[in-house]
């Protein structure tokens, strides 16, 4: 199994990098569509919906993978909670943090999630832990004290910071429970079935808020001219599922210790793609970047703390993780102690 996990390691460091990359522009692609208007219960729902139908669609085309759609009674309730944490409720906070904070920040605070594990797995479940885990703390929070420049006064949106925060909690439920409950089902029916579950939670929350109404944004174009329904299609496809498959495919070829590192360059790439094409309210000051600098050097130090085995877990920007971890047979990770599912910046 090890062996077919680094068969080609070159392929599974291009598709992270790939990966990372779609990730990244998706947070931007995802701000421009809550600038003209949409909000973020429904950019949730139309890629929970849109991720759903496509991943369905993949798996009728591959046959063997309608055989793996098949549910069984007691792995509802766990799909469920999967569901609702990692594909629902982080995509929501996420796009209510950064539609308030600049990309990268927002997937800052979100990329604490590993962090929140990592001292799940101590306090928790008892599990020995490295004594780097502190230093990981530490570094972390001080880290966010410079993202957020507290000694003038909180200059960050209190509703963005706490909702990148609420999606931090959410993500590192989704890995707790990825890790703990899901070991004997595929990565893409998995998936699928998350997906599933996050778009019936998005319509019961819709049709209880807003109804029908409030859809004429999809209709119209961004400042820039390009059609909303065309972003949304892309947060779809080239948001959610064509690099979560590229990630799936990666984790063949690499360990999931090493594509969680290498995907750390997508709150990077996020906030260079913001700053591009939104402009200087996406800017970060020179002590932010240092602290964005300080908080992932935690979360790698928090990465490799667990005594247990190799942790997993890459960033996560706009809203949404990827699949579980899969080994070379195509199974998510057994346990908290070998690490938490991966996931990239699949949150938006």
């Amino acid at each position: 199994m090890t062996t077919a996990y680094l068969r080609r390691p070159l392929l599974g460091l291009a598709l992270v990098i790939g990966a990372s990359a779609l990730f990244a522009i998706n947070g931007t692609v995802s701000k421009l569509a809550l600038r003209a208007g949409l909000d973020a219960p429904q950019m949730t729902l139309l890629r929970a919906v849109g991720a759903f139908i496509g991943l369905l669609a993949l798996s009728v085309v591959l046959r063997p993978g309608v055989r793996r759609l098949r549910l069984r009674r007691r792995e509802v309730p766990l799909l469920i909670a999967y569901g609702l944490t990692g594909f629902f409720l982080v995509p929501m906070c996420y796009f209510v943090a950064i539609a308030r904070l600049p990309v990268g920040i927002a997937l800052l605070f979100e990329y604490t999630a590993p962090l929140m594990v990592a001292l799940w797995v101590w306090a928790v479940q008892r599990q020995q832990v490295r004594p780097r885990i502190w230093a990981g703390l530490g570094l972390s929070l001080a880290g966010l004290a410079c993202v957020a420049q507290v000694w003038g006064g909180l200059i960050l949106d209190p509703l963005g910071v706490a909702a990148g925060l609420g999606a931090a909690v959410m993500l590192a439920a989704y890995f707790v429970i990825g890790a703990r409950g899901v070991q004997d089902r595929d990565a893409l029916s998995l998936t699928t079935w998350a997906f599933g579950a996050a778009a019936i939670a998005g319509l019961i929350v819709r049709s209880l808020t807003a109804g029908l109404d409030g859809w004429q944004p999809l209709l119209t174009r961004t400042e820039t001219g390009v059609p909303v329904a065309l972003l949304c299609c892309s947060v779809v496809v080239f948001g959610s599922i064509v690099p979560y498959l590229m990630i799936t495919a990666a984790l063949r070829h690499l360990p999931a210790t090493s594509v969680g590192i290498v995907a750390m360059i997508e709150p990077v790439l996020a906030a260079a793609v913001a700053w591009v094409v939104i402009g200087a309210g996406e800017a970060l000051t020179p002590v932010q970047l240092a602290g964005g600098a300080l908080v992932l050097a935690g979360v790698v130090l928090a990465e490799t703390a667990r005594s247990g085995g190799p942790p997993a877990t890459p960033p996560v920007p706009d809203g949404s993780p990827p699949p579980p971890a899969v080994t070379a047979a195509g199974s998510p990770p057994a346990a908290v102690a070998a690490g938490p599912p991966p996931v990239t910046s699949a949150t938006a």
